[in-house]
């Protein structure tokens, strides 16, 4: 297996591994590789967002030249080389002490999205930068995980708000010679092709290559020559079309990613399916077991005892379901070449509460799968509750579904002044020093006129970045002047900033806040005491409720009664996010209990120092300690929930929460705010980051499946 070269302009000889670097996707969180880029020409890496392949094929030559001789742009290089040469082998990192039996394993991680820098979008939100994170914190801890997904050549969608406020879905291109993405190639150096029979036609599927540290993430393209215009479409877009194309899409993961790894030699010890959009990787390998020569009977046992599935979603509607037909349509007749009959085959996927018309993803998943985990303690007992009737003869307190709540990259989402700030007070070597009993309690003695600063700076960089946007807007679309205050372009670095950015589902109650008018207004532009939300998030091209709540806030956005203190910034996607989790000063989360199942962009502003006000849903039912933030306390049984949240919620931010803010000490500094800030780092430190969460997937999920330790709980009923 070869794979095609990254395109980068001829570098001087004395820096000429900038284009090694650039390769693999760890410049994206190593601090050392992104002060590097930062310092080839500033202005620029801001231009391209971060992006350090385009920064090299953009960047003036002389500006090169001058850098190569440079005694502290090479003092920098010198560093960020020899970083990335010592994280080049696993030997010496925690997967490897903890179990060095178990070298030489591999953990094959599907997906159907991954989130891992906005120059690859190839995401939609919290699954997939859940996913990117998971494979990051598999690198930096040496777990030997190779990653599966689908590359989407034109991306989620570009999001565009008409003037009366509707969400329009344009095509998110992206080009990959400006990526870390390379084609695998064959003998010939041919693209490498594996087959998939769907719908009645072979279509032929290449693949892509991701260097995410460590560990390599394979993405499947069927946008070839070879296929037929609507199997080329398979890998267009993440999320589009009707339920015919999600099937096919889904199959091709998980079919096709199968024969991928196996066709690159790859032989998985675990297989984790991370959501049920790849459930059919499970079906795959039943297929194979059978052609080996055994029975049906047997392959199940063997596919489950090294399987783990995750679910994401704590309501039955979140999961994909389809009908037989379209089922059949899609992989037919597998069943014939398994030797099994059709209803065999596709009970299941069969929900024992319905009729056999249906064929559920995630029940497949947990069907053949040895573990489930849900993602928080609560979703772990809504889980237990959705899917008890796999389980009749159990209690639903007794249905083998576990949880690991989920964590967050902390170099990724930690921004750079906050690690300086921890570098000064902690030592510069804390990183490797996470686990040390009592590091994250020094964080309670910061000094708070230096971590007042440190967010006053970050919150600047994040309206600043606000307002540069709306320019671009304006400039490229001739937005109208009613767009671009709601753009952002009044905001006040000295005003009280909430930020809220979601996805746009109705269950996450956006527009909680807007319950009473009257009242908004009163907070908001009290001039003693101002207040200023910021709003982001995309709602799902056809969730048309989602995109009405959205045009309700972004109506808001323009009412002058609010003094332009409401704003929607448009396309949210990572870099934005990295500005608002580490700028505002609280973060709001509304979800209607219990529809939330873990969330995590608390978590990232958490580990910026910014609290967070939330119902306890999630994370925050098991993250809330009171001194990280403030929780919405739950409705009444009787009450009508969200007329009784909205009352909460108003009387939290009157009577707590602003006026915390505000009273300042002598020297300007909120010192009780302040104490709630390193109450939200020590907390998000302390508990959910994505290291954390690894460790646990490995040692109570991916360990004991290696090491072929039986699951003691019965498999689902069909």
């Amino acid at each position: 297996m070869t794979a095609s070269p990254l395109v980068i302009p001829q570098l001087p000889e004395r820096i000429s591994g900038l284009s090694a670097l650039a390769a693999n996707i760890s410049w994206s969180w190593s601090r050392k590789a992104r002060a590097l880029f930062r310092a080839v020409d500033y202005p620029l890496w801001s231009l391209t967002r971060h992006n350090p392949i385009e920064l090299l094929r953009r960047v003036d030559p002389q500006v090169l030249i001058a850098r190569a001789g440079d005694p502290e742009f090479l003092r920098l290089y010198d560093a960020a080389m020899a970083a990335a040469t010592r994280d080049g082998t696993a030997a010496q990192t925690w997967f490897a002490s903890a179990f060095p039996e178990l070298r030489g394993s591999t953990i094959a991680y599907f997906c159907a999205e991954f989130g891992l820098h906005n120059s690859v979008p190839i995401y939609s939100g919290g699954l997939g930068v859940l996913a990117g994170d998971q494979c990051k914190t598999a690198s930096d801890l040496g777990v030997p995980l190779v990653g599966v997904g689908l590359l989407y050549t034109q991306g989620y969608f570009d999001q565009r708000i008409r003037p009366d406020g509707w969400q329009e879905d344009a095509d998110e291109r992206f080009d990959p010679a400006l990526t870390p993405l390379v084609r695998v190639l064959g003998p010939n150096s041919e693209p490498w092709i594996v087959k998939v029979r769907t719908s009645g036609r072979e279509v032929c599927v290449a693949v892509w290559r991701m260097m995410v540290g460590r560990v390599p993430l394979y993405l499947l393209d069927t946008d070839l020559q070879e296929n037929d215009p609507a199997d080329r479409a398979l890998s267009h877009r993440l999320y589009g079309g009707g339920l015919d194309l999600r099937l096919r899409q889904e199959w091709i993961l998980g079919a096709g990613g199968v024969r991928v790894l196996r066709a690159l030699g790859h032989d998985p010890a675990v297989w984790h399916a991370n959501e049920g959009h790849p459930a059919f990787m499970l079906i795959e390998r039943l297929r194979e077991l059978m052609a080996r020569g055994l029975t049906f009977a047997d392959a199940g046992p063997q596919v489950r005892a090294t399987s783990l599935f995750t679910t994401h979603t704590p309501v039955p509607a979140g999961h994909d379901a389809f009908s037989r037909g379209q089922v059949e349509e899609c992989i037919g007749p597998i069943w014939d070449e398994m030797g099994v009959s059709r209803d065999a085959l596709l009970d299941l996927g069969h929900h024992p509460s319905e009729e056999r018309g249906r064929f559920h993803m995630a029940v497949t998943a947990i069907r053949l799968s040895g573990r489930v985990n849900a993602v928080s303690q609560r979703h772990g007992e809504e889980s237990r509750r959705l899917w008890s009737a796999l389980w009749p003869e159990r209690d639903a307190t007794k249905v083998p579904i576990g949880h690991v709540t989920n964590g967050v990259h902390l170099t990724t989402w930690m921004s750079h002044h906050t690690g300086e700030l921890l570098n000064a007070h902690l030592g510069d070597d804390w990183m490797e020093r996470l686990d040390e009993p009592g590091l994250w309690d020094r964080v309670l003695l910061l000094d708070d006129a230096q971590l007042w600063g440190v967010h006053l700076d970050m919150k600047t960089a994040m309206l600043r970045a606000i307002r540069d946007e709306a320019r671009r807007r304006w400039t490229d679309q001739w937005t109208e002047a009613l767009h671009l205050v709601g753009a952002g372009t009044l905001l006040d670095e000295r005003a009280f900033t909430i930020g809220f950015a979601r996805r746009f589902a109705t269950y996450k109650r956006a527009d909680l806040l807007f319950r009473d008018l009257d009242r908004l207004r009163r907070l908001l532009v009290d001039p003693w005491r101002p207040v200023q939300i910021v709003f982001a998030g995309k709602a799902h091209p056809a969730d048309d409720p989602g995109k009405h709540v959205l045009q309700r806030v972004y109506q808001l956005t323009r009412d002058p009664r609010f003094e332009g203190r409401i704003a929607f910034v448009e396309d949210y996607e990572m870099h934005l996010a990295h500005r608002l989790v580490q700028g505002v000063d609280l973060w709001m989360n509304l979800p209607r209990p219990p529809l939330e199942a873990s969330g995590t962009s608390g978590m990232k502003a958490g580990l910026n120092g910014v609290p967070q006000l939330s119902t306890l849903d999630g994370w925050w039912a098991e993250g809330f300690d009171g001194g990280n933030g403030w929780a919405i306390p739950a409705a009444a049984p009787g009450e009508d929930v969200d007329a009784a949240d909205a009352e909460r919620l108003y009387r939290l931010l009157e009577e707590q929460i602003v006026p915390l803010y505000y009273a300042r000490d002598a020297r300007g500094i909120p010192i009780y705010w302040t104490e709630k800030m390193k109450g939200a780092l020590r907390a998000a430190g302390r508990r959910f980051t994505a290291q954390r969460m690894v460790r646990e997937y490995v040692t109570d999920y991916y360990v004991p499946a290696m090491r072929r330790e039986l699951s003691h709980d019965d498999p689902p009923s069909a």
